[in-house]
């Protein structure tokens, strides 16, 4: 008899699982498990607590920025899901530090998901690499993520957590708050000329929230994965597609220069690191068959 992913404690308790940083792809989470596990989500917020408990999940109070609040999370799961980004400063993940000190308390959970960013590795000059790369970040916000995947790994070791980690990509999906291009392709925002463009990553939200499920029950202790789709285009190639797909007007092109002039800094971040991510252990580790294995399917959709 092949043994369950979680144990449970009681004899008709259903194994809980706790959502941290419960937005868009944390609801899609739920419902695919919502008949499985009991769900709660941590959340700072009245409002936010009302609309997790329409969705269905139990709201639990609790605010990453104060530590004392996350008392009641010690024991209180049998698998984490942790989706919550860093805070806005620094170079250290202190959310993440302050729920991983609230989850070594008392019994500690089996299985331990953290959802990092790809832009861990910094740019890679246009190179397809698997998840033994050496991470790079080249901004702060990245050096947080590192600092958190290195804080989730050394709790999974520490405590004998199946500590998995995926980076993730662009996430898009049609249903998804400016989560489509077509709102990017309606305003006009210039892309990149091709002999300056960058290749760039992406995962349709429902693909990403079929991975955490993946990684729940599939993840390999202290294991990175890529969770990322099979497209490799370039950055305006994949603006250009979507404006196809839309019936839009493609994007303007601007050489580098043009858009050092004209474009945030925020948005010169994202076209200044080119990668192309294998994704072997998605699919074969974690048994993840893509329901939108390119971006062309996606948008579609």
């Amino acid at each position: 008899m092949p043994t369950p992913a979680f144990s449970r404690p009681a004899a008709f308790r259903r194994p809980r699982l706790l959502i941290v940083g419960c937005g868009d792809v944390g609801l899609r989470v739920a419902r695919l498990l919502r008949d499985r596990y009991r769900i709660v989500a941590l959340s700072s917020s009245a409002e936010r607590r009302l609309q997790l408990r329409a969705a269905g999940v139990m709201p639990l109070r609790g605010d990453l920025d104060a530590p004392a609040t996350l008392a009641r999370l010690a024991g209180l799961a049998d698998a984490v899901l942790h989706l919550a980004p860093p805070p806005g400063q620094g170079e250290s993940d202190t959310r993440t530090r302050a729920l991983l000190a609230a989850l070594a308390h008392r019994s500690r959970p089996l299985a331990l998901v953290y959802g990092s960013t790809t832009g861990v590795y910094g740019d890679c000059g246009g190179e397809r690499f698997d998840e033994t790369r050496s991470v790079n970040p080249a901004t702060d916000r990245a050096r947080r993520r590192v600092d958190a995947e290195a804080r989730v790994r050394w709790f999974g070791r520490a405590f004998g957590v199946r500590a998995c980690v995926l980076r993730i990509p662009g996430i898009y999906a049609g249903d998804r708050p400016g989560g489509h291009p077509r709102e990017r392709l309606a305003r006009g925002t210039p892309a990149l000329r091709a002999e300056d463009d960058v290749y760039t990553n992406h995962i349709h939200a429902d693909d990403l929230a079929r991975a955490c499920v993946a990684a729940l029950h599939r993840g390999r202790p202290q294991r990175v994965v890529h969770a990322s789709d099979d497209t490799e285009l370039k950055m305006g190639d994949y603006f250009e597609l979507a404006a196809r797909l839309c019936g839009l007007p493609a994007p303007p092109r601007l050489s580098r220069a043009e858009a050092a002039q004209r474009l945030s800094p925020v948005q010169l971040s994202f076209m200044s690191e080119s990668r192309r991510l294998a994704n072997e252990r998605l699919k074969h580790e974690l048994r993840l068959r893509l329901r939108y294995p390119t971006v062309r399917e996606g948008l579609l959709a």
